[in-house]
């Protein structure tokens, strides 16, 4: 997922099936695979050296968003100019200066704080996939060892993962922030 995430950022479309997907972490929890034993024990991710212990591991799949088990076909990744259908949630890859203007775009209506959910891994599938279609909200992501090993992803860059139906009123949100608070903040 997000080698295709990475890919739509260059104007790319593809529908991926779920036994073309290469990453069965991502895919079980995207709910186009079952999540294999060695996955869920935290035996795969301890391996990689990022947990003490596979028990330590498993708490990150145990706790992680998912959708249920071989419930859904495939994905759909492109760019957002190039959809031709209301997309379940809009994945952006940026600088954090750029992206943290989501964050007053999300709260200008209603005010509060942002909440994020984020782990070591799944910073494509579960942080700005998952999260932000079963929650309604944004969800900001650093993020993960996988994307940052098998993507073009910058050193410099994060992603967040925006709810399409909430989508229209971030870009108006947007929009009234740059008249103002934007250029200010940014000396423009």
């Amino acid at each position: 997922h997000c080698q295709s995430i990475m890919k739509a950022r260059t104007g790319e479309c593809l529908v991926i099936p779920a036994d073309k997907h290469a990453c069965v972490v991502g895919g079980s929890s995207l709910g186009l695979l079952e999540t294999p034993d060695n996955v869920r024990s935290g035996e795969f991710h301890s391996k990689i050296g990022m947990f003490d212990t596979p028990e330590a591991a498993a708490k990150m799949i145990e706790e992680r968003a998912e959708f249920e088990e071989c419930s859904m076909q495939a994905t759909v990744v492109c760019p957002l100019e190039k959809a031709d259908f209301k997309p379940d949630v809009v994945v952006l890859v940026d600088l954090p200066e750029t992206l943290y203007w989501i964050v007053p775009a999300f709260t200008f209506e209603k005010g509060g704080r942002v909440t994020l959910s984020t782990a070591p891994f799944q910073a494509t599938c579960v942080d700005s996939t998952i999260i932000p279609i079963q929650t309604g909200d944004v969800n900001f992501s650093m993020g993960c060892f996988g994307c940052r090993r098998t993507t073009d992803i910058g050193r410099d860059e994060m992603l967040v993962g925006i709810p399409g139906p909430i989508l229209e009123n971030i870009v108006e949100h947007l929009e009234k922030l740059y008249e103002k608070p934007i250029k200010k903040a940014r000396g423009l």
